[in-house]
């Protein structure tokens, strides 16, 4: 199997048996296509990509931005609820990326930011000069599924959007959102997620999925993560779908919300 973390065509049936004979077709298609990049990443070769990712990702945040303001806007709102009595708020962002999400935090508030690629941080810097509103703790090259150096129960809240679609487990991700937080603390999330079976958006996730995962650094576009969320544990759950108004077909299908550990 070329592709990892990608779960099979079969967990998401299409009712149309021509259809679905069609999608796997034109999916092994894809996967033959995509067999070089296959064989670049066993031998390694394709870590050099990781160096060029961030830049890809730095530019295509201010059109993404853009397009989600309102979901974002809508979605960060009510952060300050979880601030302490003083006032003060500690937020943790795994997979920070280059600080796409800064704006959207309140004044004041200390920020720790995690991804596992240390090629970011450059963009990162400038979005942190960008955005003196906050007060950054430190940067820390970790993968979500392991933030051992963060303490149990340190932060208020932890932001998570678009990572969950390419760690190697969510489950994970989420049993180390739990450990971090405050009891009371709230976990934010924006995602795109599997569409439903029968759309014709789903056809073009299963069948263009191998080619978007070396593209995306690793990136699965079939995952249902809002299941993830509702066996993690939290004492509330508050999520919705939502269609993102003019992204890429293949990461439409989105789900916003936060949970309360």
């Amino acid at each position: 199997m070329l592709c990892l973390n990608m779960p099979p065509a079969t967990l998401f049936p299409p009712q149309n048996k021509m259809k679905t004979r069609l999608m796997k077709l034109c999916r092994f298609l894809c996967l033959a296509l995509t067999f070089p990049l296959h064989l670049l990443e066993i031998t390694g070769l394709y870590a050099a990509y990781k160096r060029v990712f961030p830049l890809l990702a730095y530019n295509i945040t201010f059109s993404y931005n853009d397009k989600m303001h309102k979901a974002k806007r809508d979605l960060f709102r009510n952060l300050g609820k979880f601030a302490n009595s003083d006032g003060t708020l500690r937020l943790l962002e795994i997979g920070c990326g280059s600080g796409a999400n800064f704006k959207f935090y309140p004044h004041g508030c200390t920020v720790t930011c995690t991804d596992p690629n240390p090629h970011f941080e450059k963009y990162l810097r400038m979005s942190m000069d960008a955005n003196k509103h906050l007060t950054y703790d430190t940067f820390m090259v970790v993968s979500g599924e392991d933030m051992h150096d963060v303490k149990d129960g340190s932060v208020d809240v932890v932001v998570c959007t678009l990572v969950l679609c390419s760690v190697s487990s969510v489950q994970r991700v989420l049993q180390e959102v739990r450990r971090v937080l405050k009891t009371g603390g709230a976990f934010y999330f924006l995602e795109h997620v599997v569409s439903d079976p029968s759309s014709w958006t789903h056809f073009i996730q299963q069948v263009f999925e191998p080619l978007w995962y070396y593209l995306g650094d690793g990136c699965t576009v079939t995952r249902a993560t809002w299941r993830d969320l509702e066996a993690a544990g939290f004492s509330e759950l508050h999520l919705r779908h939502m269609e993102a108004p003019e992204v890429s077909l293949m990461i439409r299908p989105h789900i916003m919300g936060y949970s309360v550990k």
